[in-house]
């Protein structure tokens, strides 16, 4: 089949052609249309030294085998999901993963408009529903600290739809403003400035924060924050957590792969947390965070997405689609 694998180092894509995966137990063998980038696949891009490695972790295609284990799907099914960080990617004609993390795709969407949400809205879920315990009735204030980008825009839509918080989010650009005001955040500060912006709204501290940009602002949290606050933070870095001590602050890291990874007797969540997505969506309930759609399937129109997620200035998702 046909591929795309990182190049070594420096992060640069080509295509290849490489055996169509062997299926395991409980996998399907998808025919991909669609993928999205994430900041997790330019990171591993620049990290590979080999030519070997396929990346792209959210998928969309439909099922063509099934492993002797698979249930719940049907050869034809048309899917949607964020995959296995430590197997081959879905960059390729095919991509063999466990069943336990896919879903039936939401059928109201275009194939690129569902390839932007499964990655960013498990990180999203897990960092409200399973991190910060959150429900319909929880009030407060939430400071979401990059709400424009992928997961920000599905951690502002999940809040306002399943909880009673007041959101914050942090844009420091016209785009990104009208981006996250889009996504439904009730405020909007400043990141250059964050403690003075979160201060004006809520004097008396918030509740928790969900925090894309940890580096450089710990005391900055500590400062927002209410004694016996939250902290949800997906990004990377050696971080000094101490200012956080005296108000007793606990930080929560999401990682939407350790389910994966580690192979937990909850693995199944994300694919039924997928199903429950899929059925928001198509009753209007949650919207796809798609903003950029190439179509070229191929090394160079998945280097293009690669290169506008490294910059850190797209607001939504990228989506390469066939």
């Amino acid at each position: 089949m046909r591929a795309i694998a990182a190049a070594g180092p420096g992060g640069r894509l080509i295509d290849v052609e490489v055996p169509r995966p062997a299926l395991r137990e409980h996998d399907a063998l998808v025919a991909v249309e669609a993928v999205s980038i994430n900041p997790a696949d330019v990171k591993l891009a620049e990290r590979t030294t080999s030519r070997s490695r396929i990346l792209g972790f959210d998928a969309v295609g439909t099922v063509i085998e099934l492993g002797p284990s698979a249930t719940g799907f049907a050869v034809g099914d048309e899917v949607y999901y964020a995959g296995d960080i430590t197997r081959q990617g879905a960059n390729a004609d095919y991509h063999a993963v466990d069943t336990r993390l896919i879903a039936h795709r939401p059928m109201s969407l275009t194939v690129a408009e569902a390839a932007a949400l499964p990655l960013t809205t498990i990180t999203a879920w897990e960092s409200l529903f399973t991190h910060l315990s959150v429900n319909r009735e929880t009030t407060g204030d939430l400071v979401v600290v990059g709400a424009a980008g992928g997961v920000g825009s599905m951690v502002i839509q999940l809040a306002k739809l399943s909880t009673a918080l007041r959101v914050v989010g942090t844009a420091s650009r016209p785009e990104s403003e009208a981006w996250a005001a889009k996504m439904g955040a009730d405020e909007l500060v400043d990141p250059r400035d964050l403690v003075k912006g979160v201060k004006s709204i809520a004097p008396l501290g918030v509740d928790a924060v969900f925090s894309s940009y940890s580096s450089g602002n710990i005391r900055h949290f500590a400062e927002i924050l209410k004694p016996f606050g939250h902290i949800v933070a997906i990004d990377d870095g050696h971080l000094d957590l101490s200012p956080l001590k005296a108000k007793s602050i606990t930080w929560h890291w999401e990682y939407m792969f350790t389910h994966s990874t580690q192979k937990t007797p909850q693995m199944s969540s994300q694919g039924e947390l997928l199903r429950g997505v899929a059925s928001l969506v198509d009753a209007g309930m949650l919207r796809s965070t798609l903003t950029t759609e190439i179509q070229d399937f191929t090394a160079a129109g998945i280097q293009r997405a690669h290169d506008l997620v490294a910059t850190s200035t797209t607001v939504g998702k990228v989506v390469v689609r066939r």
